[in-house]
């Protein structure tokens, strides 16, 4: 019970709405609101929605023939017991839903917000780009290492709190902040790693591509009175690599990218940059040894590695490792 993020998959069968995970290599709906890997109060959320859904008489989204309401639902959950439920539909009607959000509300009173998506496509990926507000303000507020972020139903963020603090203080250890470092967190979401930091350096610059994920990084920044830190809404590697041909310069670079990792060209702009300390934070080793191996030519050295298991009960693993700078590298 430690995952703060649920999705569940909408099927009918035997004429009856259910909704639950696909089955494993497929889009076959196993019915059940039961996950042992999801915290207890997102279960008892599904079975509200479920249940608010029945009662509206909604049906779900057939993939083959195009019709229907409810592809899938997505909770998060904070740490004080709170929820936001997210409804994805394949189009912007969804009569009744003044209707459902009561029945879910009277059912459910820990939900916060619920929120409408809308995806019209016709691919495997469960959020659209386009949401409104169905009732309440479209988050729900989390506390983690102190501060508190607001989550969208497109946040990315941890889905294992407890042992994100431990991932996120064991970071700051490794970059062992002063109070006088420019810090750059790339790839940084809502912002989680680089306000963590703020309080510990000079100035912070965070880059993220989503730029939902950037607005949010920028409330969470005033939200919890952080002055020092800035946002900007561009693809990674391009933005570093503007920025060292500009002589911008770091102490510290933090680097979190998805699974498929960072880019050569990244890499390259890192070192022109020249921090004396890199963290990177990695949730998959392979293409972290791929990355390490192309900073070590540019004059890099790892200090050592920490595992730290985000993801209990299944093969993934998070790892975070500082590199520090030689005093002969240039770059």
């Amino acid at each position: 019970h430690y995952r703060n993020k649920a999705i569940a998959s909408f099927a009918t069968q035997r004429g009856k709405l259910v909704c639950g995970l696909y089955a494993e290599g497929t889009h076959r709906v196993l019915p059940g609101a039961d996950c042992l890997l999801q915290e207890e109060i997102l279960n008892k959320t599904l079975a509200a929605v479920l249940d608010a859904a029945l009662a509206c008489r909604w049906t779900a989204y057939d993939e083959d023939r195009g019709t229907g309401l409810l592809r899938h639902t997505v909770l998060r959950s904070s740490g004080d017991g709170k929820v936001l439920v997210t409804l994805v539909t394949p189009g912007a009607d969804l009569p009744g839903s003044k209707n459902f959000c009561a029945a879910l509300r009277k059912k459910a009173p820990w939900v916060v917000s619920i929120v409408q998506n809308i995806n019209p496509t016709r691919s495997s990926a469960v959020l659209g780009n386009r949401e409104k507000p169905l009732w309440g303000p479209g988050y729900v507020l989390d506390t983690l290492c102190g501060l508190q972020f607001a989550i969208s139903s497109r946040s990315f963020y941890q889905v294992n709190r407890t042992q994100t603090e431990v991932l996120y203080k064991k970071a700051l250890e490794l970059a062992k902040l002063t109070g006088r470092e420019t810090v750059v967190d790339a790839y940084c979401g809502i912002g989680t790693i680089g306000l963590t930091a703020a309080d510990h350096a000079k100035q912070v610059v965070g880059v993220e591509l989503n730029r939902d994920a950037v607005q949010d990084a920028i409330g969470n920044a005033r939200h919890n009175g952080v002055k020092n830190a800035r946002f900007f809404a561009a693809d990674a590697t391009q933005w570093i690599t503007e920025a060292a041909a500009a002589g911008q310069r770091a102490d510290v670079i933090f680097m979190d990218p998805p699974r498929e990792g960072s880019t050569p060209q990244f890499i390259e702009s890192v070192a022109r940059m020249a921090p004396k300390r890199i963290v990177y934070v990695s949730c998959n080793p392979e293409t972290m040894a791929r990355d390490l191996a192309l900073l070590t030519q540019k004059g890099y050295r790892a200090e050592g590695f920490t595992p730290v298991d985000l993801f209990p009960q299944t093969a993934h693993c998070e790892v975070v490792g500082a590199l520090t700078r030689s005093q002969k590298s240039k770059g």
